[in-house]
């Protein structure tokens, strides 16, 4: 089958050198001499082709319709191994072979295929170059279908011809859109722009319509005034003349008298005499009229020293205007404060009063405290002692735990709780353990040593764990649950001493053991600044030293907690600075573990600086508890309400909001911390259970 395959030549590489890539314009005379070279070059292939024997006949053969569709070409990559595949199937023989003419395009198709060259822009033209050419071969040869192929051969090349036009049209359509859209775009922009320089002109004109209307109005008015004031002085200097007039006549006529009656009185010439006289009354015109002239302009003029004097005593006066009135509105104000002061005043009383009412109504009598005297061991002393500053809720407390300490020395056994998951592990028991019965002071001195150490320890375990670990190495493993039991109900029990309750917040988890812990090294780092204070060494320091050591020690603390401090450390505003306090004293404890009033304000600053520190949190956040906080809202909260927050104090808050170990908390600026979402109540409570503490001061408040 193979021998008897027509070798025919392949003209690809010529007949593909005419393609062209879609949108370039050609001639229409290089268009038509390129498709008479295309057609002569086909004519020349097809003659090749038909060169080889198509059938035995010499004519096409017929091939079956029901012939397996695996000889007919597929569309496969030449040089593949699946298409050397196929065509090592299409070789063998089947039980009807293809026609002969068809073997021979299709290998013609398979070898021009081959030769292409598809890295190129025009890679689609030249794969359809081959395809077209065997079309142009089937048009030839079939003579009958020749025109109808021919014509739908020629409206394609129409249709891809314009193709490039309509691509062309396309963007130039999109190209005038863009300028029509950016010109309508300009053109309102300067319509708006001209509509305001507009206005601004209408507003321009009317204001100087109105200014134009103000002056003429202003000028008639002017020029009425100065019509009148013409008339006035028109008639006054015609007046002044006639009477001038009048005068100077009376004189020259008494004068010519008195010269006719006594001509020899003055023994001179009377010609001289006229002429002095003439001149003298023209002098006296003269001055007549320069002082009527002086009258009239200056006869409203005041001393300059006068009008010094007056402008100075309006000054002073102007002066003391202002500050009167100055002072008026200072008194305006206070006296509108004090109103709404007395307002306030009235209805808080008004409250008071009908609060007082309903108390005196709905509250029962005051408990008579002195009664619990006989009751208490101790009798009236440690009653008193018991008692001394504390209000009738804390008197309750006391009570009950004096109660609750004759019931526990009372009681031999404890019952165990079980094994259930909600139960410590420490008291994980079945069945009846002993009371060893320790006083107040055993249990506080126990207490005490665990947590030394605990706080020696260099691999930390869990705390109810460890709690129970000690007490099997000091007690054994068979004394072991009957003492945590016992110590279990002392400290659940007296919650007034701050030893026990601080112990069993920290068993049972509601509070971390690092609060504790950073208290008692807060409090002996101020030991050891007062100490260091103290040159002398006499254990006395002075008001004005303790003051400094504490603004030191503490300084973010405001003032008047600095003052609560110097009063429960036994400082009185009576006191002056140089009066000396035993410092040492503050720091003593009673055989109960009692601190004094000082540790205790220490600790109770402490616990307020707590609770105002997570509200000015949750007020940041403005969410309420019930609501959704992410880690990344959290961690912006707290560096805008404490901005000096170091990197790894930030993580360790946010890893105990989260509850996340520190290693798995995600970098700053992660898109993961988004994704980490807790409820805000949960987070208040967790950071409520740890040692949080403010680190500096916000940016508009300054440190004190």
């Amino acid at each position: 089958m193979a021998s008897s395959k027509p070798q025919c030549p392949s003209l690809a590489t010529t007949s593909r050198i005419h393609l062209r890539p879609l949108g370039v314009t050609i001639d229409d005379s290089f268009l038509t001499e390129t498709k008479n070279t295309q057609a002569h070059k086909l004519s020349q292939k097809r003659k090749t082709l038909l060169s080889c024997p198509l059938s035995v006949g010499g004519h096409l053969s017929p091939w079956p319709r029901y012939i397996s569709d695996q000889t007919i070409l597929h569309n496969r990559k030449p040089c593949s191994d699946d298409y050397q595949k196929r065509a090592s199937s299409w070789q063998q023989p089947l039980g009807t072979t293809k026609p002969r003419y068809l073997e021979q395009l299709e290998n013609y198709l398979r070898k021009e295929l081959l030769l292409l060259d598809l890295g190129t822009d025009f890679a689609q033209e030249l794969r359809l170059q081959p395809f077209r050419e065997i079309f142009e071969f089937f048009i030839e040869d079939f003579k009958t279908y020749k025109p109808l192929l021919s014509s739908i051969t020629h409206q394609r090349e129409k249709i891809r011809a314009l193709e490039p036009l309509k691509a062309k049209l396309v963007t130039v359509d999109e190209d005038c859109r863009e300028r029509i859209l950016a010109m309508r775009a300009e053109e309102r922009y300067e319509i708006s722009m001209l509509k305001k320089e507009k206005m601004n002109l209408l507003k321009l004109i009317d204001k100087k319509n109105e200014e134009k209307i103000s002056l003429q109005s202003e000028v008639s008015k002017l020029r009425k005034n100065l019509a009148e004031e013409y008339l006035h002085y028109l008639c006054e200097r015609d007046a002044r003349k006639i009477l001038i007039a009048d005068l100077n006549e009376l004189r020259y006529q008494r004068e010519d008298m008195s010269l006719a009656q006594s001509p020899g009185i003055w023994g001179e010439d009377p010609v001289k005499l006229t002429l002095a006289l003439k001149m003298a009354r023209q002098d006296l015109t003269r001055t007549q009229m320069e002082l009527n002239t002086m009258k009239a302009n200056f006869g409203d003029v005041v001393p300059r020293r006068d009008f010094e004097m007056q402008e100075k005593t309006l000054k002073d006066l102007q002066e003391q205007l202002d500050s009167l009135r100055d002072d008026y509105e200072e008194v305006r104000k206070e006296h509108e404060m004090l109103l709404q002061l007395h307002m306030s005043t009235l209805k808080e009383r008004d409250r008071f009063y009908s609060e007082l009412q309903e108390i005196q109504r709905t509250s029962t009598p005051r408990p008579d405290w002195s009664k619990c005297e006989d009751v208490v061991a101790g009798g009236r002393d440690r009653w008193q002692m018991l008692a001394e500053g504390k209000n009738s809720d804390q008197l309750v407390d006391v009570l009950l735990e004096e109660i609750g300490e004759g019931l526990l020395r009372e009681k031999d056994f404890f019952s165990g709780l079980g094994y259930g998951e909600s139960i410590p592990s420490f008291l994980r028991f079945d069945g009846t353990v002993e009371n060893k019965k320790p006083t107040k002071k055993d249990v506080v001195n126990l207490l005490k040593d665990i947590w030394k150490e605990r706080m020696a320890e260099e691999q930390k375990e869990k705390f109810p764990d460890f709690f129970f670990n000690f007490l099997e190495r000091h007690f054994g493993p068979g004394d072991a649950m009957a003492w945590a039991y016992t110590i279990f109900e002392y400290i659940k029990l007296f919650q007034s001493n701050e030893v026990m309750s601080q112990f069993h917040a920290v068993l049972m988890g509601k509070r971390k053991e690092s609060v504790y812990i950073k208290q008692k090294e807060t409090v002996t780092q101020l030991l050891k600044e007062m100490t260091n204070a103290d040159s002398q060494n006499e254990g006395l320091l002075t008001v004005e030293q303790l003051r400094t050591v504490f603004k030191s020690t503490f300084p973010f603390k405001k003032d008047e907690k600095i003052q609560e401090l110097m009063e429960a450390g036994g400082w009185h505003p009576s006191s002056s600075n140089a009066d000396l306090l035993n410092y040492r004293i503050l720091f003593t404890e009673d055989e109960e573990g009692q601190s004094m009033p000082f540790v205790q304000k220490l600790w109770e600053q402490y616990m307020e600086e707590k609770d105002e520190y997570l509200q000015e949190l949750k007020l940041e956040l403005g969410l309420e508890l019930h609501e959704d906080v992410t880690l990344a809202r959290v961690h912006e909260a707290l560096m805008n309400i404490d901005p000096t927050l170091d990197k790894q104090t930030l993580n360790s808050y946010l890893s105990q909001a989260f509850q996340l170990p520190m290693t798995e908390m995600p970098e700053e600026g992660e898109e993961k911390r988004a994704g980490i979402v807790v409820k805000l109540q949960t987070a208040l409570e967790q950071l409520h259970m740890s040692d949080i503490r403010r680190m500096g001061p916000r940016e508009q408040e300054p440190a004190s």
